[in-house]
C-alpha cells in the first residue's frame, strides 16, 4: 500500500469518526427511553401496539439525530464551540466536517424524520382530527430540534433549553406515544411523564454545568450561566426529587403489585449522583457525570417500564 493510499485511509476513517461524533449515538437512549415509557404505559392499559410502537422509536432516533447534526452546526457557525470547551471536539470543530456537509445532513435527516412520523401518522391515526394535530406536533418537534443554536435567535441561547426539552422529550414523547397507540389521554400517564422529561432536563442541566464558563464567555446564555454554577446544582437536585416523587405518586395512586417499584432501584445512584453534583463546584467534574446521568435516566425509565409490564 502506498503512502497516498494510507494518508486516504486515514482520512476516511477520520471523517467517520467526526460524523459519529457530529450524531452523537449515546445521545440515543433519551429519546428512545421517552417511548420506552409511553408504550410501557399503553401495556398497561391494555392498548400496546407493536408497529406503532417501533415506528416512534424510529421516528424520536431520528428527531433526536436532528437535533444532535443542528447543534454542531448552530454552536460551531456562533463560535460557542471553542478550543476552550471541556465537552468533546465534534467533527465541524475539527474542520473534518464543512458547513456545506452538515447543511446538505440536516437536510436529509429532516426528510427522514418527515418520512418516519408520516408513517407512523399513517399506521396509528384514523381520525382527521389526529392526523393534522400529529402533523403539526411533528413539524413543531422538527423545527424545536433545528432552531435551538440555529437561528438569528436560538432559544438554547437564552435559557429555554430545558422548558424545550421537558415538553419534546416528556409530554410530547410519552403522552404522544401513549396517545397513538391507546387513542385516547389518561391523566394518569402524566406523572410518569413529566419525571421522564425532568429525568432529561437533568442530562441538559449537567451538560450546560460542564460548558457553563465557556456559553458564559461566548453570549450562549443557558439556564445554568443564568442561574450560575451554585444554583444550578439546586436546580438539579430539584429536578432529580421531583421526578422521584412522580413516580412514587403515580405507583401509590395507581399500581398494586411489588413488581411495580423496581425503579427504586435505580435511585441510590440518582441519589449518589445528586451528592456529586452538589458537592462538586468544577465544571471539569460534571463531564463524567453526564454519561452517569443518562445511564442512570435510561435506567430509571427501564426499571419503571419493566414494573408497568410485569403489573
Amino acid at each position: 500500500m502506498t503512502n497516498s493510499d494510507n494518508m486516504s485511509s486515514i482520512t476516511s476513517i477520520s471523517q467517520t469518526q467526526a460524523w459519529l461524533e457530529s450524531l452523537r449515538p449515546k445521545t440515543l437512549p433519551l429519546a428512545v427511553a421517552a417511548v420506552v415509557t409511553g408504550s410501557a404505559l399503553a401495556s398497561w392499559m391494555g392498548h400496546f401496539k407493536w408497529p406503532v410502537a417501533l415506528l416512534a422509536l424510529l421516528t424520536a432516533a431520528m428527531l433526536q439525530i436532528l437535533s444532535n447534526l443542528a447543534n454542531d452546526y448552530g454552536d460551531v457557525a456562533k463560535g460557542s464551540d471553542t478550543e476552550k470547551r471541556i465537552g468533546p471536539m465534534r467533527g465541524m470543530q475539527k474542520g473534518l466536517i464543512t458547513a456545506k456537509q452538515m447543511k446538505n445532513a440536516l437536510k436529509i435527516t429532516v426528510l427522514l424524520s418527515c418520512l418516519s412520523g408520516i408513517s407512523l401518522i399513517t399506521v396509528a391515526c384514523n381520525s382527521p382530527s389526529d392526523i393534522i394535530g400529529f402533523l403539526i406536533l411533528g413539524l413543531l418537534a422538527i423545527v424545536a430540534a433545528i432552531t435551538y443554536t440555529v437561528g438569528t435567535r436560538p432559544y438554547g441561547y437564552i435559557g429555554l433549553g430545558d422548558i424545550s426539552v421537558l415538553i419534546f422529550f416528556g409530554w410530547l414523547s410519552v403522552l404522544g406515544t401513549y396517545y397513538l397507540q391507546a387513542s385516547t389521554f389518561s391523566i394518569s400517564t402524566f406523572l410518569p411523564a413529566t419525571a421522564c422529561g425532568l429525568l432529561s432536563v437533568a442530562v441538559l442541566n449537567i451538560n450546560n454545568l460542564r460548558d457553563i464558563e465557556n456559553d458564559r464567555q461566548n453570549g450562549k446564555n443557558t439556564l445554568a450561566v443564568r442561574l450560575g454554577g451554585k444554583k444550578a446544582r439546586y436546580y438539579h437536585a430539584t429536578l432529580l426529587i421531583t421526578a422521584m416523587l412522580c413516580l412514587v405518586i403515580f405507583t401509590l395512586l395507581y399500581l398494586n403489585s411489588w413488581f411495580s417499584w423496581l425503579f427504586l432501584l435505580a435511585f441510590p445512584l440518582l441519589l449518589k449522583h445528586m451528592v456529586q453534583v452538589l458537592r462538586d463546584p468544577t465544571p471539569e467534574g460534571m463531564r463524567p457525570k453526564l454519561v452517569q446521568m443518562v445511564k442512570t435516566a435510561l435506567l430509571t425509565n427501564i426499571l419503571f417500564s419493566i414494573g408497568l409490564v410485569l403489573n
